[in-house]
């Protein structure tokens, strides 16, 4: 994969200082070791890094057409650039190298901001067209590959693949938007289009940036693909089928390369349907990565090792040291701005295993997205049934009265566990799912933030972040909303960018065959019952796999790529812990109400409550400050 950047005056003409862009382009170095590249002109500076995959000894960027009026600098893979190079050749286009990214300066000369209706992949692009005085941005339909952007004081928009190049300059504006700050005490990521600082932007999945010469003001993005959910009519055996043909497609298109291919293998059932298909259409043995942990709570390392065997693939695995908590700096130069998924620890440590042996990955992400994997689903639809006995004039107050008088009980079998279900049901389907996954719910964050942070918020609630997505949901059913709204949030702004960071700090690109887009059409179409049927998610994806996995891989309960957080802030790791988030960084930035902090730190330590999502949040929100302010 690679990282881009590139400076724009929407004013002038104004030629951006080279060493300043070569600045901005190096921090992306373990994105693309294996070259770099700028172009300047009046105007206008792109720069790339590269890591060859894909035609070794030419494509190098930034990249040219023709007559070199149109140039583009491109992070990604378009699986479907060979059809692509022979339609646009016939319409004229000369092509002087074989790779991807010719495609993309050829595809905008014959179609202009339609181009991105055309490719099959995963990218994020500019493309500077001088005859049209035009800078085109464009980021994928899922989200798989990101693309900042803000605009300076000075009428410069500044764009890059992560935050750290942009904050390479020393004109961006770093005040921070304390409605992404609220985001991210709900979600522990800051969803798009949001960036924590007011100035820098994400562009959202599916969208385009079109900005030119003379623009007053940066417009907004154009959305060119969603996701349907238009209902198929289809029956169980052959949705199966079609399903695993569709599945072998995705991945077949993801197989060329020429450099080392492989397969990451947790055990779980959407990894291995992947390596199930890669070893059918390959004549050599696949390539697999796994790690290992010495607690077998956490440990699916044998799952792997039975898919692993079955195939005859040559299997890596590595034994991790649960206590790999030594890599909590390094998550925050990874991350840049605060991100609290836990699961990036182990996620690095298997990225590092599989560069050891590939620098082409496939993965498994997504299938729980698509095919209803999630246990919230289940727990959501089984909500849903019980808010609709009820009228909502009658349910509100009834349980929002019951939830107030019972008392929290974390401790305690979920069965007893009712003040959440309670809070649930006093709300509406958006809110009482929000609850459902949030890392700090309503009460806590009301409770930890200070009373002049609040203010500055001026009533803003995290939960608009849904609410704005579910008015354009493509479907009213209960569980394809909150599908949809997972795939607009969650997929993005946690598990896309956990793997995007993870893989490029070892410039390790991955693949994600589940997220093709045309595959991703089709299964947001099959009937609700085939996703999720009774208690069983992914339902048809497991009866389609049924002849390619072990049943002990197919139907044994889900796990997740979790570390043991809440022992570490008890053991371990309580001093870091308590000094970061009760310390002077934290009270300095006037955000929280210290004492409440003390109070979670100390109902943690002493065991009576799990607030362990909290207080990662708290820790990965110091390590961001404390760089911020170095």
């Amino acid at each position: 994969m690679c990282g881009i950047t590139g400076i724009f005056d929407l004013r002038e003409r104004r030629t951006p200082g080279r060493a300043l862009l070569e600045a901005m382009n190096q921090t992306q170095f373990h994105r693309g070791p294996d070259e770099g590249g700028v172009h300047l002109e009046p105007g206008v500076g792109l720069a790339h890094r590269r890591l060859s995959i894909i035609d070794l000894s030419g494509g190098q960027q930034p990249l040219f057409n023709e007559d070199e009026s149109v140039v583009v600098t491109y992070n990604g893979e378009i699986y479907n650039f060979g059809e692509l190079t022979t339609e646009l050749k016939q319409a004229g286009h000369t092509f002087r190298t074989h790779c991807d990214t010719e495609v993309i300066v050829h595809a905008w000369e014959q179609w202009g901001e339609a181009c991105v209706e055309r490719f099959r992949g995963m990218f994020a692009f500019a493309v500077w067209d001088r005859n049209r005085e035009t800078l085109f941005l464009a980021r994928d339909r899922l989200g798989i590959k990101p693309l900042y952007y803000g605009r300076l004081p000075d009428g410069q928009l500044i764009f890059a693949s992560e935050l750290k190049a942009l904050m390479a300059h020393p004109e961006l504006p770093r005040d921070i938007d304390p409605c992404a700050v609220e985001e991210y005490f709900a979600y522990g990521y800051i969803p798009e289009p949001r960036s924590i600082f007011k100035s820098v932007h994400k562009l959202p999945p599916g969208h385009t940036l079109t900005l030119r010469r003379g623009q007053k003001s940066i417009p907004d993005p154009r959305e060119y693909w969603d996701v349907p959910f238009a209902g198929l009519t289809i029956n169980e055996s052959e949705a199966a089928d079609e399903l695993v043909e569709r599945l072998r497609e995705a991945v077949r298109i993801r197989l060329e390369a020429e450099v080392p291919l492989g397969s990451f293998l947790s055990g779980g059932v959407d990894s291995s349907a992947v390596v199930a298909m890669m070893a059918g259409l390959s004549d050599e043995p696949v390539r697999t990565c796994a790690i290992g942990f010495d607690d077998p709570a956490y440990d699916e390392s044998d799952y792997a090792r039975q898919v692993a065997e079955r195939y005859r693939t040559n299997h890596y695995v590595e034994q991790v040291d649960p206590d790999h908590f030594n890599l909590l700096d390094r998550l925050g130069e990874m991350y840049d701005e605060p991100f609290a998924d836990s699961s990036a620890l182990p996620t690095y440590r298997v990225c590092e295993l599989a560069k050891r042996q590939v620098t082409v990955a496939l993965s498994g992400d997504g299938g729980d997205e698509n095919l209803a994997g999630y246990r919230r689903y289940r727990h959501h639809l089984a909500e849903e049934r019980l808010r609709g006995l009820m009228p909502a004039d009658l349910r509100r107050p009834l349980f929002g009265a019951l939830a107030r008088v019972y008392p929290k009980a974390d401790w305690a079998p979920r069965m007893f566990r009712a003040k959440a279900t309670f809070q649930a049901l006093a709300r509406d389907s958006v809110q009482g799912y929000f609850q459902g996954v949030a890392i700090l719910r309503d009460e806590l964050r009301g409770r930890l933030f200070s009373p002049g942070f609040r203010r500055e918020l001026q009533g803003y609630d995290a939960v608009e972040v849904l609410r704005r997505h579910a008015r354009r949901a493509p479907s009213d059913h209960p569980l394809s909303l909150v599908q949809y709204l997972d795939m607009k949030t969650y997929l993005p702004g946690d598990i896309l960018t956990k793997v995007d960071r993870a893989s490029m700090a070892h410039a390790l690109e991955v693949r994600v065959p589940i997220l093709d887009h045309k595959l991703v059409e089709w299964m947001s179409g099959l009937p609700p019952e085939l996703k999720l049927h009774g208690a069983e998610g992914k339902y048809v994806f497991k009866k389609a796999l049924e002849p390619y996995l072990p049943s002990d891989v197919l139907y044994r309960k889900k796990r997740g790529f979790s570390v043991p957080v809440a022992e570490w802030f008890r053991g371990p790791l309580r001093e870091r812990m308590e000094q970061q988030v009760l310390g002077e960084t934290m009270a300095d930035t006037g955000v929280f109400d210290m004492d409440y902090l003390s109070t979670l730190v100390g109902q943690h330590v002493s065991g009576a409550r799990d607030h362990s999502p909290a207080l990662w949040a708290l820790l990965m929100f110091d390590n961001f400050m404390q760089r911020l302010q170095a």
